[in-house]
């Protein structure tokens, strides 16, 4: 069975070295720093218009935790609907309660509002206190897969749960591992788990194009070379995910 390769695409341009480096989906977003928040209607509409493999956009209106106020919700629920209308093919999102559960209140709604989209739940899942309640959960919601390191720092790290969650699943929603999957190490996560997609970056950092740089300025205090270096997906390193995967 073909392992699906997803790559986790902050800018339009990343989302097409994904596609030329043989991925299979592009999980669109912004907010790189906040791990992921809900890219732009700009953004959506030109990956659209550039990009022909599957594209599904986070619905996350901040960085932070899972728990939303009913505002957020609301914010949530007109970005599904915007991604429908520009033609996205999925949407990928998450809620949680105050218990460390699944927002099932919250997320119905989304779900019902997304179809026929396809449906991803993402990390919040591994901010959950019951994996296995939590799987049930999403199930019984009707989405498709979840993204999850098995509740570790990374993929390698949790890959006891992560096949723990495959057996689990039985088919009934797909296990997608993420977080620290590299070319080194995908053959082996899938391989030792049973997960049929794998989620990466990819990335790697280039300069600035820029040559006029103010030494007095910086716009983030914890990197004064922020301006003048960004990540963007590599090609190649997407390419040597999909060779491994093949192998």
């Amino acid at each position: 069975m073909k392992t699906t390769l997803e790559i986790c695409a902050y800018t339009v341009d990343s989302a097409i070295n994904a596609q030329k480096g043989g991925a299979d989906r592009v999980e669109l977003c912004g907010g790189r720093l906040e791990g992921g928040t809900t890219p732009s209607k700009g953004t959506m509409k030109v990956a659209r218009e550039k990009v022909t493999i599957d594209i599904f956009p986070i619905i996350r209106p901040r960085g932070g935790d899972f728990f939303f106020t009913d505002l957020e919700f609301e914010e949530m629920l007109e970005d599904v609907k915007l991604a429908k209308e520009l033609g996205m093919n999925g949407v990928v999102i998450g809620a949680l309660t105050a218990d460390g559960e699944i927002d099932v209140e919250r997320c119905q709604p989304l779900v019902d509002a997304a179809k026929p989209m396809q449906v991803t739940f993402h990390r919040a899942f591994d901010m959950t206190k019951d994996t296995n309640r939590s799987l049930e959960d999403l199930i019984a919601l009707g989405v498709d897969r979840v993204l999850t390191s098995g509740q570790r720092m990374t993929a390698p790290e949790g890959m006891k749960i992560l096949k723990e969650l495959v057996d689990l699943a039985d088919g009934r929603i797909e296990i997608m591992a993420g977080s620290g999957v590299l070319p080194t190490n995908v053959k082996e996560i899938v391989e030792k788990t049973g997960v049929t997609a794998v989620h990466s970056s990819a990335s790697k950092v280039i300069d600035s194009a820029m040559k006029f740089k103010n030494e007095n300025v910086a716009m983030s205090k914890e990197n004064l070379d922020s301006e003048y270096q960004r990540s963007i997906t590599c090609e190649q390193v997407v390419s040597n995910l999909r060779n491994e995967l093949t192998k």
